[in-house]
């Protein structure tokens, strides 16, 4: 890949890859932290890698990135938790649709939620999902499915929106 085809690159995807990062993050330095570091890794292999290519390598890239972030934030998340316990917090549970729209897509695992934002929410089709996640279409239909299946479980359940 060229200096050139690496920019067209960044003017197509950035916005793309930010909103599936952010969407799931929720916190914007972060979500930025994360894209910012699948376009340096990006740019580092541009010469092995393809133009062609280059979206489903981005969209990787910024998952993995993702990933690991989140690893990373779960055990200070988890710190944090037990240190708010014991003061006794409590939870507030509020009945706009975004945050419930929102809480829902927490309660699934990361891979579901990733397939369902990047097939509902970006649009892509199984095909592009399975070159980003690496897995198969078939496995990603099943995602899908289950996690759409969750996701009306979660919103059925009156508890959720009072």
């Amino acid at each position: 890949m060229t200096t050139k085809e690496y920019n067209e690159i960044v003017d197509l995807w950035a916005d793309a890859v930010f909103r599936f990062i952010f969407k799931q993050l929720r916190h914007e330095e972060d979500a930025r932290d994360v894209v910012q570091n699948a376009f340096e890794v990006l740019w580092k292999q541009h010469a092995d890698i393809k133009a062609e290519k280059a979206k489903s390598y981005l969209f990787s890239t910024a998952y993995h990135n993702m990933i690991d972030f989140i690893r990373k934030q779960k055990r200070l998340d988890y710190v944090e938790e037990i240190d708010e316990s014991a003061k006794g917090g409590t939870s507030d549970y509020q009945s706009d649709l975004k945050e419930v729209l929102d809480k829902a897509l927490d309660t699934l695992p990361e891979i579901q939620k990733s397939v369902v934002l990047l097939r509902d929410y970006e649009g892509y089709s199984y095909e592009e999902i399975g070159g980003i996640l690496e897995l198969s279409e078939s496995q990603v239909k099943v995602y899908i499915f289950r996690a759409r299946q969750a996701l009306k479980k979660y919103l059925v359940s009156i508890h959720h929106i009072i």
